[in-house]
């Protein structure tokens, strides 16, 4: 598999100095596979790029949410393949406390955009998985609840014989009740070739933001040494965190077992 990020910023855009280099999108990450399948996970505003270089053909496209929260579907309105007449888009929804399937959809009422979902030429259709492991095209995926306020869901996707998880916007120790609890959160992204886990804050940041729904960079660290994982790489960077602070954490893990990177838009990883 290809993973090719367009968005990493957690919770809002950020555009300015301080975050050119990383980027200031929110999530968005581009799986393909060896045959040329494609799989998007997530819509924030890093998906405005991607949809720019998907309008070449007319296939149909797949989108895979991890939860309705505003930084993981805000790009949609602004996703140019959306305006394509016909054009086949699938969206397969996140684990919702509330139900709200089509959450990506409301957001484009009159209240809040000039154009609504009844207007998009594209044939969108939203379709929630009742199982929690399923085959789409070459990609086998399996999933589970993220530890967030109102859920979603993390993934684990195999294909072409390598596996990926992505675990964004998630607290590996919620004071709330755990959704899915460490020793699961072990199982579930055991051995991967490629892990894409929350690292959202650093220890300074707590206990204030406890419950918030993510986690510290170190506890996503040692959960990779833990599952013996091959890959980290650190996602949903905090809004206030700088190129070079960023710089400074990847710093940290130089040369550790597993490699750990931070995310970055437009990085490609292969795997």
């Amino acid at each position: 598999m290809q993973i090719k990020f367009y968005g990493v910023r957690g919770s809002i855009p950020t555009p300015g100095a301080d975050t050119q280099r990383y980027g200031g999108n929110t999530p968005c990450v581009l799986l393909t596979s060896q045959s040329g399948q494609q799989l998007i996970l997530d819509a924030g505003t890093g998906i405005r790029g991607l949809g720019q270089e998907l309008l070449a053909d007319t296939t149909e496209l797949v989108l895979l949410l991890s939860h309705n929260h505003w930084d993981h579907i805000q790009g949609f309105p602004f996703f140019a393949p959306a305006y394509q007449a016909g054009r086949p888009i699938r969206i397969i929804p996140g684990h919702t406390l509330q139900g709200e399937h089509d959450a990506i959809l409301k957001q484009m009422c009159g209240e809040f955009f000039p154009v609504t979902p009844e207007q998009l030429p594209s044939a969108i259709r939203i379709t929630p998985m009742a199982e929690d492991q399923w085959q789409l095209g070459d990609f086998q995926i399996q999933r589970c609840r993220l530890n967030h306020p109102g859920s979603g869901s993390a993934y684990r996707i195999a294909a072409d014989g390598q596996t990926m998880a992505y675990v964004t916007d998630n607290e590996l120790y919620p004071p709330q009740q755990e959704l899915t609890s460490r020793a699961q959160w072990l199982e579930f992204v055991a051995g991967v070739d490629l892990l894409i886990h929350d690292g959202q804050y650093l220890e300074a940041d707590m206990p204030h933001k406890l419950g918030w729904g993510h986690s510290l960079v170190s506890e996503a660290v040692v959960l990779a040494v833990e599952a013996k994982v091959k890959k980290l790489v650190i996602f949903s960077h905090d809004p206030a965190r700088t190129d070079q602070q960023l710089d400074q954490l990847a710093q940290q893990f130089y040369g550790q077992q597993p490699e750990v990177v931070m995310a970055q838009e437009g990085m490609e990883l292969w795997c």
